[in-house]
């Protein structure tokens, strides 16, 4: 990866997270941004705000994306599954509009370049321990979304050192 490079990382879903880190020449990474995924609508109408999505990712001007592959959850019903597959459908149509490559991303690789098991309190908890600047942003429980849009970026740098 070149110096100064941006990259997106993308936890997908409704309650999902969107993550900008910047990796150096030196293979180092910071933490720029990071935010739920975007939504519009309430309850059974709630979608992601596409628009907004788009402008956010437009501010930050990621040179590459990365998302998470979308698959089916054991006993998640087909009204759930399929609300988050239009979710991340629109996550990436969002990031094709931008013009940014995308890699779609198996949970398993990225979680085993990252020495994760358990649950999503784990992946809080190593992107604090990744990240102690961005801290504030990931201070909640529920920003586990968050924390593993942040460690989907930045795994491709911990992979190939």
């Amino acid at each position: 990866m070149s110096i100064g490079m941006r990259v997106l990382g993308c936890d997908p879903g409704i309650r999902g997270g969107l993550a900008i880190v910047e990796i150096d020449g030196n293979g180092g990474a910071r933490l720029i941004e990071c935010i739920d995924i975007p939504v519009t609508g309430i309850g059974a109408k709630e979608r992601v705000d596409v628009l907004a999505l788009r402008d956010w990712v437009v501010l930050h001007q990621p040179q590459h994306a990365f998302i998470e592959r979308a698959q089916a959850m054991p006993k998640q019903g087909a009204s759930s599954g399929f609300k988050y597959g239009r979710a991340t459908g629109a996550i990436e149509a969002a990031i094709a509009c931008c013009e940014i490559p995308l890699t779609i991303v198996e949970p398993a690789v990225w979680k085993r370049v990252l020495h994760l098991r358990g649950d999503k309190e784990a992946s809080r908890q190593r992107a604090l321990q990744l990240f102690p600047a961005g801290h504030a942003m990931l201070t909640r429980k529920k920003d586990h979304g968050r924390a593993e849009a942040a460690l989907i970026a930045v795994h491709t740098r911990l992979g190939t050192r």
